[in-house]
């Protein structure tokens, strides 16, 4: 295969195949940070960190530009670290391995991490490069984004001097982002009871794979499917009809991805061996006819297994099925103020046995701030009817949308006048730094733009490489014009 290194522009590519070398999952960004002081250092340009680990790099204006004003270029570390079930890497130390395909660059059964790894290496080819104009830039880059954006809760004030900010995490070149969602993380602690089982059950492990998974804000209105609620939609029904205990049921990773993959060790009474298989396998038939046209790769494993430790005892195993099945995922109500736009919604992100508990991870995402806080009160009440505990993560705000902004009247003229077509504007659903620091910096004029990136946060993940060449020229020209 061809390497990136010969597509332009040379430096972006450069930086981004430097990036997708270094270990940067969510709150292991300490190699990456490293690696930006470094970079700032050898340039002879000015850098600094706060407490919690964020970078800012200063570039003075170029000649003749100095009475500009300040723009903040902004991105984020950390990448989430997704793989394919059989793909062995491991990523606190192994490199993204690299596909081009066509028009796309992609990882080898990993996330690419060109979220936010394109962005990232588009603000150090700025900083580097010596034959472009723009006044003075702040670039900031911020830690954690993807698990808690605790990078930009944890911005201090004085941190940041401009006032004009672009931030390089959006996904669609061409669409100019002025509003996104807030939202919250809720985990369920529900205790559990354990039992030895009798010799006169039969012990299997059922394994729902093959889904698309994708970002729960950017993706969820396409009603992916969730393998942890399906999963439980099968024990469900063979609850219903036969004796089973589980002895453990794991699903899901990250809070902000919709689960792929999700496993139940279970064990069955002899007698009801064949009407359990039965019912999973009609149960998988009928869930691959509905999803088929979104997640045509849905598949449902049986195997024999062989655990031979305590199972949930049958109240326990009853109480959790109920409670996994039950709980909410997916749009819960579309915006009656944009079109297409959903509102609210929730993903069921993670389930796993812990001793003598089960945890639940539960992330909720709303544009309206009351919203959110019904959808996760409705989480609670669920939880509580099932005597678990409930403890709520702190909410992110939203942004709201400025259509008056002077930046993003600018970016739309530039656009128009580099490609000869309008700039989609849009507000989105999914958390960005920008509504966090807009409410840190108030009078903060901010867009969100991006090149076209694609499944961001699973192993389908791409980046268009002809919208990076575009887009980059697009960033140079605002920065010529601001």
């Amino acid at each position: 295969m061809s390497s990136i290194l010969e597509y332009e522009p040379k430096l972006v590519w450069k930086h981004f195949d430097e990036i997708r070398k270094i270990p940067r999952c969510s709150k292991h960004e300490e190699k990456i940070r490293q690696y930006l002081l470094n970079f700032a250092k050898e340039h002879g340009l000015e850098a600094k960190t706060d407490k919690i680990g964020n970078v800012l790099i200063k570039k003075p204006a170029s000649k003749g530009m100095e009475k500009k004003p300040i723009v903040i270029l902004q991105g984020h570390m950390d990448m989430v670290c997704e793989k394919n079930k059989e793909v062995k890497h491991d990523f606190s130390k192994d490199p993204i391995k690299l596909k081009i395909e066509g028009d796309h660059l992609t990882a080898d059964g990993t996330t690419l991490g060109a979220d936010d790894g394109v962005g990232v290496a588009i603000i150090l080819a700025i900083l580097e490069a010596k034959d472009i104009k723009h006044g003075p830039i702040e670039a900031l880059f911020t830690v954690d984004e993807e698990t808690g954006l605790t990078g930009a809760f944890a911005l201090e004030s004085g941190f940041l001097k401009g006032k004009i900010m672009i931030n390089l995490d959006s996904e669609d070149f061409g669409v100019i982002t002025v509003g996104c969602a807030g939202g919250g993380d809720t985990i369920i602690t529900l205790p559990i009871k354990k039992q030895k089982i009798d010799q006169n059950k039969d012990i299997f492990s059922v394994r729902v794979y093959g889904l698309r998974g994708g970002h729960s804000g950017v993706d969820i209105h396409e009603q992916r499917g969730n393998a942890i609620k399906l999963l439980s939609r099968i024990l469900w029904k063979a609850k219903e009809k036969c004796n089973i205990l589980i002895f453990d049921i794991t699903g899901g990773d990250k809070h902000n991805a919709i689960p792929r993959e999700a496993t139940a060790i279970v064990a069955v009474d002899e007698k009801d061996k064949n009407e359990f298989l039965k019912i999973v396998d009609n149960e998988a038939k009928d869930i691959l006819e509905e999803i088929k046209p979104i997640d045509p790769g849905f598949k449902v494993e049986t195997k024999e297994s062989k655990e031979d430790k305590e199972f949930l005892d049958k109240k326990s195993t009853e109480t959790v099925v109920n409670l996994l099945y039950g709980l909410p995922h997916g749009v819960l109500a579309m915006s009656f103020d944009i079109p297409d736009l959903v509102e609210s919604s929730t993903n069921l992100a993670k389930v796993r046995v812990d001793g003598e508990n089960i945890t639940i991870a539960m992330s909720s995402r709303s544009s309206i701030k009351s919203a959110l806080q019904a959808t996760r009160d409705r989480i609670h009440a669920i939880a509580s009817l099932a005597g678990a505990k409930v403890e709520e993560g702190e909410p992110y705000p939203g942004w709201k949308p400025n259509m008056q902004s002077k930046l993003l009247a600018l970016a739309r003229k530039v656009f128009k006048d580099m490609f000869k077509e309008e700039a989609k504007v849009e507000a989105i659903h999914a958390g960005l730094e920008t509504g966090i620091i807009g409410e840190k910096f108030p009078g903060m004029d901010m867009i969100s733009i991006g090149p076209t990136i694609k499944y961001p946060h699973s192993p389908d993940e791409y980046v268009e490489i002809s919208s990076v060449e575009k887009f980059y020229k697009y960033v140079l020209k605002l920065l010529e014009e601001i």
